[in-house]
This record gives C-alpha cells, sequence and structure tokens, in this order.
C-alpha cells in the first residue's frame, strides 16, 4: 500500500496539495463567468450594428477568440476584482501552470496511430485556408469599394422612397410635418437590417464577407439617415413647433424600432422554413465568394460598378446643375456619398471599445455610432445654416448635395437600431432607451445652438 502511493505522489499537481483547492475550484467555476458576462454582454450589444475595419484585422490573427479565455483573464481581471476574486484568481493560476500529471515515459509517447488523419482539414492542407485569404491591402480596397458602391445604391434608394411617399408622390410625408420626408426609409432600412443585417449577416458572410459589410454597413446604413431626421425635427422647433418636434422623434423612434423587431421575427421564421426544407446537398452547392479568384473577380465586378456610377453621376450633375434641381442634388450627393460611408465604417471600430486606459469603462456604448450621427446631426445644421444665410442657388445646391449625400450616409439609423434592440433584449433592456436618448438629445441640442438660435436672432425666413 505504500508504494502504491509513493507511485501516485509525484503525479500530483502543486495545486491539489494545498488544503481547500477543490472549493477554491468550485468557487471560480462560480464566480468566473459572473466576473466576465457583464464584460461580454457589454461588448456584444455595442457591436451589434458594426465593427469596422476591426473585422478584417480578426480575419487575419489566428486564433483570436471573441470571448475571454480564463488565461486572458487573470492577466486583464486582477485589477477590478475584490480579495476573495484574486484568491480564486490565484488558484487557477497554480492550476495552470502545473500538470496534472508527469510526462509520460518515452516508450509510450507515440501513438500507434497516424496523428495526421486526426487533424482537421485546415491543418492537414494549410494553403487551402490561405488561399481564401486575400493580401490585408486588397481586403480594404475591396471593403472600400464595396462600401462606395452599396453606400450610393443606398442614397439612390433613399432619394426614391422621398419622391414616392413625399409631396410629389403618395403625400404621406413632407418637410412640415411629423411624419418627415426621410420617415418611409428609415422604416424601411431598419426593417431590411432585421433581416440582412441580423438574421442573415452570417449566412451572406459564408458567402462573401465583402457583400455582407457593403449590404449592411454601406446600402441599409446609407439609405437610413439619423442626421436628415434631427434636422427636420430642428426645422419645426425653429418654427417654434416645439411639439411637433418631440412628436417627430418619439414617432420615428417607435417606428423605426418595432421596423427591426418586425424585421427579425419575419426573418426568424422564413430561414425555419428555408432549413427545413433545404437538404444537405443544397446547403453544399450554395454560392461561395471566398476564394481568391473569386475575390479578384468579385473586386474587378465592383470597380466597374463603382467607375459606372460616378460617370452616370458626374453626366447627369452637368446636365441638371445649373437648373438647382432636387436631380443636381442627388447626382452630387451620389458622388460625395462613399466618403460618408467609409468614415462611418472606420467609426465603427470603436464600437465596444469602451473608456478609460484599461477601456473597461461603457463598453456597452456604442461610441462610433455615437460620434457619427452626432457629428452629421451637427455639421448638417451648420450648412442648413449656412443656406439661409448666403441664400443662393449655387450654395444650395452644393449644402444640400453634401446633406443629402456625405452627411447622410455618415449618419444612420439602421445600425442605431440594431445597436437598441440588442441591448433591449440584453440583461439591461434601459441601456437601449439611455443610448438613443442621449443620441437624440445631445444631436438636437448642439443643432439647436448652431442652427435654431441664429434663425431667432437673426430672423432668417
Amino acid at each position: 500500500m505504500d508504494t502504491g502511493q509513493s507511485l501516485i505522489e509525484p503525479y500530483r499537481t502543486k495545486s491539489f496539495s494545498r488544503e481547500g483547492s477543490v472549493s477554491s475550484s468550485l468557487s471560480l467555476s462560480r464566480s468566473l463567468p459572473l466576473l466576465i458576462d457583464n464584460d461580454v454582454d457589454s461588448e456584444s450589444v455595442s457591436e451589434a450594428g458594426d465593427t469596422g475595419d476591426r473585422s478584417l484585422r480578426r480575419r487575419h490573427s489566428a486564433g483570436r477568440s471573441s470571448r475571454l479565455s480564463a488565461d486572458d483573464f487573470i492577466e486583464q481581471g486582477t485589477h477590478d476584482t475584490s480579495r476573495q476574486e484574486q484568491d480564486v484568481l490565484h488558484d487557477l493560476r497554480a492550476f495552470n501552470t502545473t500538470s496534472v500529471i508527469q510526462p509520460l515515459p518515452e516508450n509510450i509517447t507515440a501513438s500507434p496511430l497516424p496523428t495526421k488523419s486526426l487533424l482537421s482539414p485546415e491543418k492537414n492542407n494549410p494553403e487551402k485556408e490561405e488561399e481564401r485569404m486575400l493580401p490585408k491591402s486588397l481586403e480594404y480596397i475591396s471593403c472600400l469599394v464595396h462600401l462606395a458602391v452599396f453606400g450610393i445604391l443606398g442614397a439612390i434608394t433613399r432619394y426614391l422612397l422621398q419622391k414616392l411617399f413625399g409631396p410629389t408622390g403618395a403625400q404621406v410625408t413632407s418637410d412640415g410635418s411629423i411624419l418627415y420626408l426621410d420617415l418611409p426609409s428609415n422604416i424601411v432600412g431598419s426593417f431590411l437590417m432585421g433581416w440582412f443585417g441580423v438574421v442573415f449577416k452570417a449566412d451572406i458572410a459564408r458567402v462573401s464577407e465583402f457583400v455582407a459589410i457593403g449590404l449592411s454597413t454601406g446600402y441599409l446604413g446609407s439609405l437610413t439617415t439619423f442626421s436628415g431626421w434631427n434636422q427636420k425635427m430642428l426645422d419645426l422647433s425653429a418654427d417654434g413647433q416645439w411639439v411637433y418636434a418631440v412628436l417627430g422623434f418619439l414617432l420615428g423612434l417607435f417606428l423605426t424600432s418595432y421596423s427591426i423587431i418586425l424585421g427579425v421575427e419575419t426573418a426568424k421564421g422564413f430561414k425555419w422554413l428555408l432549413h427545413r426544407r433545404a437538404s444537405s446537398e443544397e446547403k453544399k452547392s450554395c454560392l461561395n465568394v471566398n476564394t481568391f479568384q473569386s475575390h479578384i473577380v468579385s473586386l474587378i465586378l465592383m470597380l466597374l460598378l463603382l467607375v459606372a456610377l460616378f460617370t452616370a453621376s458626374s453626366i447627369l450633375l452637368v446636365k441638371e446643375f445649373d437648373k438647382g434641381t432636387s436631380e443636381a442634388q442627388l447626382w452630387l450627393g451620389c458622388l460625395v456619398a462613399a466618403p460618408g460611408v467609409w468614415l462611418r465604417w472606420f467609426l465603427a471600430r470603436l464600437n465596444g471599445r469602451g473608456l478609460g486606459k484599461d477601456r473597461q469603462h461603457l463598453r456597452w456604448v456604442p461610441f462610433g455610432t455615437l460620434i457619427a450621427n452626432v457629428t452629421a446631426a451637427c455639421v448638417m445644421a451648420a450648412l442648413a445654416t449656412l443656406k439661409k444665410s448666403v441664400n443662393t442657388r449655387t450654395c444650395n445646391t452644393v449644402a444640400s448635395s453634401i446633406q443629402f449625400g456625405l452627411l447622410g450616409c455618415l449618419s444612420t439609423v439602421s445600425t442605431l437600431m440594431a445597436e437598441f434592440n440588442a441591448m433591449r433584449e440584453s440583461d439591461y433592456p434601459w441601456r437601449a432607451y439611455a443610448y438613443a436618448s442621449f443620441t437624440i438629445a445631445v444631436s438636437f441640442a448642439i443643432g439647436t445652438v448652431i442652427y435654431s438660435v441664429p434663425v431667432w436672432v437673426v430672423g432668417f425666413s
């Protein structure tokens, strides 16, 4: 018995030799999720809409996990933990740094089976995985091209919806009511975001990640506009219709938030029907653009489409610019729409990053989307003031084009609603209303100073 005990003893770990190690491990299993769940939940809700170019960097970071591992938690979480939690972390260090059993003798370490066949296909064929990857520079170029094309198409769709439901069409929306001109596009864009930006985004990314980014960030982000919504409410308040302005914000928030809910629910039902009827053979035969050759072909086609859009917009702008029509504002807006989409995409890298040296404060706030919406709303208010002060046809055409194209694509409601919906479904639903209220209040307050006050003081008509 003593001999058996002595043979077993060398294989024990140092952490198991201490008293209370079992209780510490049990305590760790209960406390560790509680310590990291809040951070994971905060980061996930703030990244629900967009993460910008961080999605590309993750593709080039092998083995990076979206959740904190135990080792990462040990290194990062010791400053914000209590004394009892630090003891648990100390036990985890000891558990991780010492093996449970000693290395086996050399004569039994070799496996009688070929280990190569046990590896994943990517490990057996590393060139196959690298063949799917574009160089990082080409990935950025492809993303920018997709964003520009889809952004221009989103701006054109927004213009068509304005004409369809506006005073020259169905006469549902107008500039002087709470049913502002961009309300239909915000509703439609939020509904489609529930489909292609939430439920089916992962499925689209399996076909082409660049199409998924272009569709959700480029097209749906440009189809909807927060700055246009805020400016119409500023126009109402500048005319003294404060009740209409408040009702316009409440109605717009209500309709867009329930539009994305309706979109998510209907998309889930449609996806369930597809999974029920689709066979495994059909799933395998689906289109896949995630190969090097397919990426190059897709990039060339999108470049040709972008050149065609720029060429057509330039030709039509030359014909309409001197007339100062809304068509001139549309085509000039299409020429300046791409920088707005690009800037919003780059700002989206701030979503889920938090504040402070350790970036642990307010990680649930999508600062990238917040900065894009507030900035666009403030610049749009400044251009509205400029139009009233100069009041010439050329100034109105250029300023309105920048408002429609650059600022309309820089700000977004669809991404805002995706983040709002994720926060509403999280453990802290109050964050959704705090985030939306803060975005609206700050944009409206600064816009009032920039636009409404000069209108009241100078007396612009």
